[in-house]
């Protein structure tokens, strides 16, 4: 653990695209078989990925998904290895593509890549003045600008509601369609502008970072992606293979919790006749893993983070 930790002050600018939060710990959940294959769902800066690697022998194999063409840029040259230039939802359509019928891992790091928040023209941020786009794949889909722009008040105000929790959604979603009628909104300054009587003294920070996640999680559908993800992960997994996933906020959390816990979404415990729970997984970890203080420390934006292990029974 600790030589990993001193490893990520020592990264190349790839390896710092994003600095992996829990490596050692995600990693070692997987409990790597040199000749095993696995998949890391989001290849990013390819930390976790290069992390698998290490722990391979010459007939183990490692596919990676990453959906954003910057990612391409942090390939590895290993014949082990394989990059998919696809969203994660689609895994189990690649792998039976690449000639994989099960696979004995996969990790999941959630967090979006901090080459996207410190990068102004992708929109992901507050910090930055920037068009609002915030795509994963820059080819596909709505930018933020157009859903800000063209979604009714009740379906902003719902998803203000249901993927950034904020209370006042109502409010936010008429303030939005308020200002647009004056002028389309296509920079996170103007939506900064629309949201700062809505921010708290104390909570500013925190309100402008679920109003953007909220958004975020709508231009990239990133709640049904997960549902699929985990689904076909589960679908892939040959028995006794193992799931680390790490997720940042708790919508993702409770997801993830649930379908570990229960093989459902909605966390619904189904037992058989003699009252025992009938799962697809036995948790690894009972209890969450998060950043130890020092890797906090190194990696602020670590701090959200939590671990969560399962093997498919």
């Amino acid at each position: 653990m600790t030589n990993i930790i001193e490893e990520m002050s020592n990264m190349s600018e790839s390896e710092a695209y994003h600095i992996p939060a829990l490596l050692a710990e995600s990693v070692e959940g997987l409990r790597i078989a040199p000749s095993g294959v696995y998949v890391d769902v989001t290849f990013g800066g390819g930390g976790h990925s290069r992390e698998i690697l290490k722990r391979l022998g010459p007939a183990g194999r490692l596919i990676a998904f990453d959906q954003d063409e910057d990612a391409a840029r942090n390939t590895l040259d290993d014949p082990r290895f394989q990059l998919v230039r696809s969203n994660f939802r689609y895994l189990k359509n690649f792998l039976r593509y690449y000639g994989i019928d099960e696979v004995d891992g996969v990790l999941a790091d959630l967090g979006v890549s901090s080459h996207h928040f410190d990068d102004s023209k992708r929109g992901f941020s507050f910090r930055f003045e920037g068009d609002l786009d915030m795509r994963m794949n820059r080819n596909a889909g709505k930018r933020a600008a157009d859903i800000l722009n063209e979604y009714t008040s009740e379906k902003l105000a719902d998803l203000f509601y249901r993927y950034g929790e904020l209370k006042n959604s109502r409010s936010i979603a008429a303030a939005i369609v308020a200002s647009r009628a004056a002028a389309p909104i296509v920079t996170t300054g103007q939506l900064l502008d629309i949201l700062q009587p809505f921010t708290g003294r104390d909570k500013e920070k925190k309100m402008l970072a679920q109003a953007f996640q909220a958004l975020r999680i709508e231009v990239n559908g990133e709640m049904d992606a997960l549902g699929e993800m985990l689904q076909r992960s589960l679908e892939m997994l040959k028995p006794g293979g193992r799931m680390s996933v790490i997720s940042y906020h708790s919508l993702e959390d409770r997801m993830v919790k649930n379908f570990f816990r229960s093989g459902n979404f909605e966390g619904t415990l189904v037992k058989d006749f003699f009252g025992n729970v009938e799962t697809p997984f036995e948790l690894v970890n009972r209890k969450v893993i998060v950043p130890s203080e020092e890797e906090q420390r190194m990696n602020p934006r670590s701090r959200s983070a939590k671990l969560r292990i399962a093997m498919k029974l």
